[in-house]
């Protein structure tokens, strides 16, 4: 039996087991209850409550404009339905960078609105401070490494990240950074997977990937890319497990004609 199968509440704890084992960690994004529902019924290790709620809730360009607010509300639908996996929440650009005392408040926040169990941030050694004073108040912390969307203005660009030397010699060096302030695990983001893979061998904490190569501890995956929701965003890493964009403008169309032709609803279906 493995360590994720014997597992009634994912923890921090549970992670480190599975990486100390080679067990693959397994995460998804999710926004909302019915959802979040599915995929914690479906058995994943971890929920992401991203701020990509921006783009496939919000409709915005950028993870950018999404506020603590709405990330709160999304974080409190996801922990109504989840039983089993650990979420983590996102805290969003503004609620963090530059000053460490407006991240605790942030943080706690999130703890005590939502019930949601770890954040994360985006960032190396720039967001230290913020790391270790939300750690003081008993609050795990997951990182975010490599492509880090929120600095989507600095990096001009989604390309992949740390291609050249020194930017790979960065990389490892904020990764160790971030496991020596304590962060639980950490998320690598659109990088070589050789670089990846090297990290992840020197690292005692699991690394989360997308974009990033097999061996990673585990991967990550926005739930409406996979699912096949999303029709406009295709970058290599994507697997798409479903088309239920497909599905869902048949089934609507399919709906629209029977209204139309008065075959919606027939005798059985009313009272």
């Amino acid at each position: 039996m493995t360590i994720a199968s014997r597992a009634k509440k994912v923890t921090t704890h549970t992670l480190h087991e599975m990486k100390q084992v080679g067990e693959k960690i397994t995460m998804l994004t999710s926004y909302d209850y019915s959802l979040a529902r599915l995929v914690d019924g479906a058995g994943i290790d971890v929920i992401l409550v991203g701020d990509s709620a921006s783009n496939v809730m919000a409709g915005n360009d950028t993870t950018v404009p999404i506020t603590l607010d709405h990330m709160i509300y999304h974080a409190q639908c996801v922990v109504k339905a989840v039983d089993r996996a650990l979420v983590v929440v996102d805290m969003p650009f503004g609620t963090y960078q530059g000053d460490s005392k407006n991240a605790l408040d942030s943080a706690i926040r999130i703890m005590k609105e939502t019930g949601g169990h770890a954040v994360k941030l985006e960032g190396g050694m720039e967001i230290l401070d913020s790391v270790k004073r939300i750690m003081t108040a008993g609050i795990p912390v997951m990182g975010h490494l490599g492509l880090t969307p929120q600095s989507i203005y600095k990096f001009g660009t989604y390309t992949v990240r740390a291609k050249e030397d020194l930017e790979a010699s960065r990389l490892l060096a904020d990764a160790k950074a971030l496991e020596e302030a304590g962060c639980f695990s950490i998320v690598f983001e659109k990088i070589p997977a050789d670089l990846a893979e090297r990290v992840t061998k020197q690292l005692t904490i699991p690394t989360i990937g997308i974009g990033a190569g097999v061996e990673c501890d585990g991967q990550v995956l926005v739930l409406h890319d996979m699912l096949g929701i999303t029709k406009d965003f295709s970058p290599r890493f994507l697997r798409r497990y479903a088309d239920l964009g497909t599905a869902i403008d048949t089934s609507v169309k399919s709906y629209i004609k029977d209204v139309r032709n008065s075959d919606f609803p027939n005798k059985d279906e009313e009272y």
